[in-house]
């Protein structure tokens, strides 16, 4: 049963007061027409409660913008939406096209800085968000009474004599909801055993975050990664003003679950808007996703922070082979990756987030 505006409603009841369901909540596919975005496929939902988010079906299909009631719950970069035949895979270019956005994907052979692994020259982060999804549905139904609203599609990361993965992505919703669900089926269709890295590049922004907004979590330990992560260690879930000259901080947690294996995280602003608060949550399985990074980034023009759940850590495909962390795929593999990221409308929604870890935290 859907929840709009304040009061319960069945199917029945709803549709007695519209000519079609799209007039409150839809998926509907556009395409970019400007500049180096043109071309660009993308997939729009609404869920009528004032919770919405743009997938970009040519780049992945990963989520660009996503807000609630006109605030932004993610960051967006300087470089804006880019289409995906603009990659440049070298070194650091990643960066040129990093749009930001809610969910950026990193993997899914390689992620993290740049290396030379085993004689392959690896840029940053993979190239998985710049590959045009096939087979897109986007499509909607009643479940009983609740209206259900999908988009799924295939991305294909291949090449002769090489790695053959295939990673089936779902994308759902339902209306009224504030919140939405990304399951990814990654399966290895090769004859070989093929590195494997998987990162989720979650990416806040303002409003979400501002001064004294912070980071909830059920951290066990925060590791600062380098020199630069060391200043002021004891204040990783803490976020300052933008500030010109910041350098980016990232930490590695080990984090508590629940008795399902679930870890929830968010980025909450709890003065915003004179003290309604704002924020939003990430759930995620440890079980799939051992390792959490967190991107600190309060740098005027690039204030963001990352909350990066994954199988890897972030200095390169070389690192973790040395370290015997990197995990493979075998031919004929597959693993499932399952999110829930969803709007904390109020501090009345942040309180019980931070109840919920507290009491898995221990």
């Amino acid at each position: 049963m859907a929840k709009l505006y304040g009061k319960n409603y069945t199917k029945d009841e709803l549709l007695k007061r519209v000519g079609d369901i799209s007039q409150i909540a839809e998926a509907r596919s556009v395409e970019l027409q400007n500049g180096n975005e043109a071309g660009l496929r993308a997939i729009e939902f609404r869920t009528g409660s004032g919770f919405n988010f743009t997938v970009l079906a040519d780049r992945g299909m990963d989520i660009s913008s996503c807000d609630y009631s006109g605030q932004s719950l993610s960051w967006q970069s300087s470089t804006g939406n880019v289409a995906p035949e603009f990659y440049e895979p070298e070194g650091l270019k990643w960066l040129r096209t990093f749009y930001g956005g809610l969910v950026c994907t990193c993997g899914v052979t390689y992620a993290g800085a740049p290396c030379v692994d085993e004689g392959e020259e690896l840029g940053l982060h993979g190239r998985f968000s710049h590959i045009p999804a096939k087979n897109v549905c986007v499509d909607s139904e009643w479940q009983g009474d609740d209206y259900v609203i999908w988009a799924q599609g295939k991305i294909r990361e291949t090449r002769v004599f090489g790695e053959n993965i295939v990673v089936t992505r779902k994308i759902w919703t339902k209306l009224g909801e504030n919140r939405f669900w990304l399951r990814d089926i990654v399966e290895n269709i090769g004859f070989d055993t093929v590195p494997h890295m998987m990162l989720y590049h979650i990416n806040g922004g303002f409003p979400a975050v501002d001064a004294d907004s912070e980071l909830l979590s059920p951290t066990l330990s925060a590791k600062p990664r380098d020199t630069e992560a060391e200043v002021e260690k004891e204040l990783y879930n803490k976020f300052p003003a933008p500030s010109v000259g910041f350098k980016e901080r990232v930490y590695y947690h080990d984090m508590a679950t629940d008795n399902e294996g679930a870890v929830y995280t968010a980025l909450v602003n709890k003065n915003f808007n004179n003290g309604q608060g704002f924020g939003f949550y990430v759930k995620y399985i440890k079980s799939q996703l051992p390792r959490f990074i967190e991107w600190k980034m309060n740098c005027a023009g690039t204030y963001v922070v990352g909350m990066e759940p994954a199988n890897c850590l972030v200095e390169g495909r070389d690192k973790d082979r040395a370290r015997g962390i990197l995990q493979f795929l075998q031919p004929g593999e597959k693993r499932e990756y399952e999110l829930e990221i969803g709007a904390l409308p109020s501090n009345n929604e942040i309180a019980e987030l931070e109840e919920r870890i507290r009491k898995i935290r221990p």
